[in-house]
């Protein structure tokens, strides 16, 4: 056992000073006791917080970020992004993979992400036949965790099909594809790698509607049931109006209310960006205690809209946060955004504010803990008796927090200047993060300006 005592920290109660905490040796939080003296234990005279969930990311895309911020041809939408994200996956080889997640991961540490869901549709060589080690790209990114020493759950998502229907897919989307039967047995294998790993929790994605045909989404649900009924599930759904009305074409229904006439929809469920929804759908998710990941520095930059944030969160509904395409790494910025969007839109301050919880920050906060544990499948998010001792230490020392109250903390860190404030970070009772430094910073970046190297020379 491990004892630290922090000056003070933010529990379920909120701000309690002198909070002693006791770790064990698999990385689990014993105890918290707060009111206490720093007897017989590790003394850190600065503010502690959960650490952060990141419910939403396509690592290899953080190498790609900056490289579509031009005009093309045609209208910039979603679509003409999406053709140059498929240029640049098809360069992708596992050891790329391998280094640009490792470096990506480094980054989340850094800035207060202390678990990631990672949304892994990159499974094949650009020509679609499958790696000597079929599994080899999913392995790469389970690598990259355990270098960076981050909280994995891995999500392997099925992708069969271009559109609505099951219509084929177009020869740039073959690394993506795999039958139900390949997708079974890719789960099967990763499934006994991760019972060797206590860092990787294996999940579940669908990557779209579109890209699952539903007697395929029908077989594989029930396959999941069989492997583990707990495993979270994930699905990207009404990013874009586009693939609303090609939903509304192909079924007559929206996705959303698609999905929950064809499925039960619970806890387990993560809704991916769910932008465009009717209000009679708003509610389902709500009432289902499904959690929408919400994206906004990525539903910004593609230009996807506003999701209805106040709406949602007057019903109960359950969001987290995600990096998505990783032009930006930051919870603060992807918070930050989500509320001026929402001020923006509502020509109001302090949406996601309510009266139990007046502080924006706090609220905002709040939410994306509270949800963590759902969308990760492993007791994240939480300063407390038996979740993962992921803990970030803020630099309360720094100018920006002279002359605030313990209530002000949180609303500083979400809104406040544009300086990294986070000084340690501990991930399942390790720490990672030292004096704002990466303990395996140097060689993993290293690697990932080879790897940088190359996918360069490969596109000249």
């Amino acid at each position: 056992m491990k004892r630290y005592w922090f000056k003070q920290a933010y529990l379920d109660c909120g701000w309690v000073a002198g909070v002693t905490v006791t770790v064990s040796e698999a990385g689990l939080i014993d105890s918290v006791i707060g009111e206490t003296a720093p007897e017989e234990a590790q003394v850190i005279n600065f503010a502690a917080i959960p650490g952060v969930p990141n419910s939403h990311s396509h690592a290899f895309q953080r190498a790609m970020a900056g490289l579509s911020e031009k005009i093309s041809a045609t209208h910039d939408t979603f679509w003409s992004w999406r053709k140059i994200m498929y240029d640049f996956a098809h360069r992708i080889a596992p050891e790329d993979q391998r280094a640009i997640a490792a470096q990506l991961y480094v980054e989340m540490l850094k800035a207060g992400y202390t678990s990631v869901a990672e949304f892994h549709y990159l499974h094949h060589q650009p020509s679609g036949q499958p790696y000597a080690e079929p599994a080899a790209l999913s392995l790469a990114i389970m690598d990259a965790a355990q270098q960076a020493q981050i909280n994995l759950t891995l999500l392997p998502v099925l992708y069969m099909s271009s559109d609505f229907g099951g219509a084929p897919l177009k020869p740039e989307q073959q690394m993506f594809a795999n039958t139900t039967e390949q997708y079974r047995q890719l789960m099967s294998t990763l499934a006994g790698r991760c019972d060797q790993l206590s860092e990787v929790t294996l999940g579940a994605a669908f990557h779209s509607l579109r890209a699952v045909p539903a007697d395929a989404m029908a077989e594989t649900l029930g396959f999941l049931d069989s492997l583990d009924q707990s495993m979270p599930i994930h699905i990207h759904i009404a990013e874009q109006i586009a693939e609303v009305e090609a939903s509304l074409g192909w079924s007559g229904l929206r996705p959303v209310e698609w999905l929950f006439r064809q499925h039960t929809i619970d806890r387990r469920w993560c809704l991916v960006h769910a932008t465009h929804l009717s209000s009679e759908e708003l509610s389902l998710i709500a009432a289902s205690g499904a959690t929408v990941s919400l994206c906004p520095t990525t539903e910004a930059n593609l230009g996807d809209g506003f999701f209805p944030l106040r709406e949602f969160l007057q019903e109960g509904g359950s969001i987290a946060i995600g990096s998505d395409s990783n032009t930006s790494v930051s919870p603060v910025e992807e918070l930050r955004l989500l509320e001026y969007g929402q001020r923006l839109v509502h020509q109001a301050r302090n949406i996601a504010a309510s009266p139990e919880i007046p502080q924006t920050g706090t609220r905002l906060l709040n939410a994306v803990w509270n949800s963590g544990e759902k969308v990760m499948g492993v007791p994240v998010g939480k300063i407390a008796a038996g979740y993962l001792a992921d803990i970030v230490i803020l630099d309360t020392d720094a100018a920006d927090f002279a002359g605030k109250t313990a209530s002000d903390i949180l609303n500083t860190v979400v809104f406040c200047g544009n300086s990294n404030r986070i000084r340690d970070v501990m991930c399942r009772g390790q720490w990672v993060v030292k004096n704002f430094s990466h303990v395996n910073e140097g060689a993993i970046s290293t690697a990932y300006l080879h790897a940088i190297s190359r996918l360069q020379a490969a596109a000249n």
